[in-house]
C-alpha cells in the first residue's frame, strides 16, 4: 500500500506543474511590412501616436523610394541616432523613421539593435536598387536583351529548317515506307491522303514548338530588366501552376486509377471467357440442354452489353470530376434526351431479343409477316430486312413482327420434318370420274421438279359447288426458297397433264355451248379425226293414229 501512494504522489506531482503552470505564450500581432519594389525590408508591428502601423510602413517606404531615386546616394549617410524616447534611423538631415519600445519589445531586441539592423536593410536594398537603375546597368541589360532575342531568331529559324527538311523526307516516303490504310479491303487512307495527314500534324507540332520558345523567351525578357521582373514570374506560373495542378492531380488520382485498371481487366477476361463459351455452343462442341446453338452469339452479345454497362456503373465514381455539378447535370440531361426519344427503339430492341429466343426465324428463312413474303437478309436488334420475290428489300421494326403472327417456311424443309406442303386448287366438272382427277394432279406434281417423290403428292376434293368439283393438289418441297417457281411449273404440268387425259379445265367458271365449237383441250391432243361436236335434235315421229 505504502509503495501504490508513493507512485500516486510521484504522478501527482509530476501533473500539477504542468496543469497549474498558466500559459505565457504571447501571439505576435500581425505586422505591415515595408516595401522597396515587391522587395520587403522589414515589417512593423507597432503603431506609433495617432499612426496604425500600415500607416507608418507606408510613410516609410515613400522616404525610401524617395533615396532610392536619388542619383547621389551615399549608403554611408545612413545612421542610428538614439533619443529619449526612440532611435531615429536618418539620412544626412533626414529621419526615414524611428524605432519605438514597442517595436523593441515585439521583435525582442534594444530599440538600438533594431534600429541598426533596420538601417542595414535600408542600406543594402537601396545601393542594390541604385545599382540596378544606373546606366551602366541598363545598358548590360540591353544588350544581353538584344542577345537573347539574337538567340531566340537563330533558334526560330533553325526550327523551321529542321521542319522543312521533315517535311521534305516525309514526301519522298509516298508510296514507300507511306503506303496507305487499309481495313481488309477498304482503303481508309490512300498514300497521298496518309501523307498530307502526316504533315498536317507535323504542321500543328511546328507551331506548337514555336509558341512554346515564344512564351519562354518573354519571361528571359522580362527577367533582365528589374522593373519587368514581376512579369516574368506572372507567365512562368502561367505554365507552372497548371503543370503543378496537373501533376498533383495524377498523383492523388493514382489509386483511382489503379482501381479503375482492376476493375477494366476482370471485365475484359470475362467478356473473353463469355466469347470462348459462346464460341463452344455455337460449334456444337458443348451442348447445354434447352439452349439452342443459336442463341449463342446474341446471348453472348447481350452479356457482353451487360458487363460492360456494370463497368461503367462500377468505374463512374472513379472518374475525375464524377461528382462535379456540371458532369451530374450534363448526365441527367442525356438520359433525359435518351428517355424522351427512345421509347420506340427500346421496344423494338426488346422485341428484338424476345425474337431471338423464340427462334421463329433464321437469316436466310422464307417466312411471311402479314402480307409480306420473303426471305430474311438481316436480323439486327432493331428491326429486320426481308427480300421478297420480286427482288424488294423490306425493312419491318422488331416491335410490328412481334405483334404479328409470322409464317415460316424453311422450318417445315429440315430433315425433321417431312417436308413444306404446296397446294392448289382446280374445279373440274362433274361429268369427269373423280379418280382420273386425281391421277392427273398426281402425275403433274410428280413432273414437277423440286417436289419430292416420297412422301407422295395427296389430292383433296374440298367441296362440291354447282357446277364443278374443286380438287386441292398438295405436293412436299423442301426448296421452300423456290416456292413460286415450284408453282408455275406445277400450273404448267397440270394443264399438260388434264390435256393428254382429255380432261377440260373448266376453271373457275366456264361455259359452252356445243353448236360446233372445239373444246377447250389443244389441238395437239386431240385425235386426228376429231369432229367438233354440234348439237343433236332427235326427231320422234308418232303413229298415223296418234296423229288422228
Amino acid at each position: 500500500m505504502k509503495s501504490l501512494f508513493l507512485l500516486w504522489l510521484f504522478l501527482f506531482s509530476a501533473f500539477i506543474p504542468a496543469i497549474a503552470q498558466p500559459d505565457t505564450t504571447i501571439t505576435k500581432p500581425t505586422g505591415a511590412p515595408v516595401i522597396l519594389q515587391r522587395d520587403t525590408l522589414f515589417v512593423l508591428y507597432a503603431p506609433v501616436g495617432s499612426f496604425t502601423k500600415e500607416e507608418r510602413a507606408e510613410a516609410i517606404g515613400r522616404r525610401i523610394q524617395a533615396l532610392a531615386e536619388d542619383r547621389f546616394f551615399q549608403p554611408d549617410s545612413i545612421n542610428v541616432l538614439e533619443n529619449a524616447l526612440s532611435v531615429d534611423v536618418y539620412y544626412a538631415d533626414r529621419v526615414l523613421m524611428s524605432v519605438t519600445e514597442a517595436d523593441a519589445a515585439i521583435a525582442d531586441k534594444s530599440r538600438k539593435e533594431l534600429a541598426e539592423i533596420y538601417a542595414a536593410n535600408i542600406r543594402r536594398s537601396v545601393k542594390t536598387f541604385s545599382e540596378q537603375y544606373s546606366l551602366r546597368e541598363i545598358l548590360t541589360e540591353i544588350g544581353l536583351a538584344i542577345l537573347v532575342l539574337v538567340v531566340f531568331f537563330l533558334l526560330i529559324r533553325y526550327v523551321n529548317k529542321f521542319f522543312r527538311y521533315i517535311f521534305l523526307k516525309v514526301e519522298e516516303q509516298q508510296n514507300k515506307w507511306i503506303k496507305g490504310f487499309k481495313v481488309k479491303n477498304y482503303e481508309v487512307l490512300t498514300p497521298e491522303r496518309e501523307v498530307g495527314l502526316v504533315l498536317t500534324v507535323m504542321k500543328f507540332v511546328r507551331l506548337v514548338v514555336i509558341f512554346m520558345l515564344v512564351y519562354f523567351l518573354l519571361p528571359v525578357l522580362f527577367s533582365i530588366f528589374p522593373w519587368t521582373q514581376g512579369y516574368a514570374d506572372t507567365l512562368l506560373l502561367y505554365i507552372l501552376n497548371p503543370l503543378r495542378k496537373i501533376g498533383l492531380g495524377l498523383l492523388s488520382y493514382i489509386p483511382n486509377m489503379l482501381t479503375i485498371l482492376v476493375i477494366v481487366v476482370v471485365t475484359h477476361y470475362a467478356v473473353k471467357l463469355f466469347r470462348f463459351l459462346a464460341d463452344e455452343v455455337e460449334s456444337g462442341k458443348l451442348e447445354i440442354s434447352g439452349f439452342y446453338a443459336d442463341w449463342a452469339r446474341p446471348t453472348y452479345n447481350i452479356v457482353r452489353f451487360l458487363l460492360y454497362a456494370f463497368m461503367f456503373v462500377v468505374v463512374f465514381p472513379y472518374l475525375p470530376g464524377s461528382d462535379s455539378d456540371i458532369f451530374r447535370g450534363v448526365s441527367v440531361f442525356l438520359g433525359i434526351l435518351f428517355s424522351l426519344g427512345s421509347s420506340s427503339a427500346i421496344a423494338n430492341m426488346v422485341a428484338g431479343m424476345v425474337l431471338t429466343y423464340m427462334r421463329s426465324f433464321r437469316i436466310g428463312d422464307r417466312i411471311k409477316i402479314n402480307d409480306i413474303t420473303g426471305d430474311v437478309i438481316e436480323k439486327t436488334l432493331l428491326v429486320t430486312r426481308i427480300r421478297t420475290t420480286k427482288n424488294e428489300d423490306i425493312t419491318i421494326p422488331n416491335a410490328m413482327i412481334l405483334t404479328n403472327h409470322t409464317t415460316n417456311y424453311t422450318n417445315c424443309c429440315n430433315e425433321q420434318n417431312k417436308g413444306l406442303i404446296l397446294n392448289t386448287t382446280v374445279t373440274i366438272g362433274y361429268d369427269v370420274p373423280w379418280a382420273q382427277v386425281h391421277q392427273a394432279l398426281i402425275n403433274a406434281a410428280l413432273a414437277t421438279p423440286m417436289i419430292l417423290q416420297e412422301p407422295k403428292p395427296f389430292v383433296l376434293q374440298t367441296s362440291l359447288d354447282d357446277f364443278y368439283v374443286s380438287y386441292q393438289l398438295n405436293a412436299y418441297t423442301r426448296s421452300a426458297g423456290s416456292m413460286a417457281t415450284i408453282y408455275s411449273n406445277i400450273h404448267q404440268n397440270i394443264q399438260d397433264k388434264f390435256n393428254e387425259a382429255g380432261i377440260e379445265i373448266l376453271s373457275p367458271h366456264y361455259r359452252a355451248q356445243r353448236d360446233g365449237n372445239m373444246v377447250t383441250i389443244p389441238a395437239g391432243y386431240l385425235p386426228s379425226d376429231y369432229q367438233a361436236p354440234a348439237f343433236r335434235i332427235n326427231q320422234v315421229q308418232q303413229p298415223a293414229h296418234a296423229a288422228n
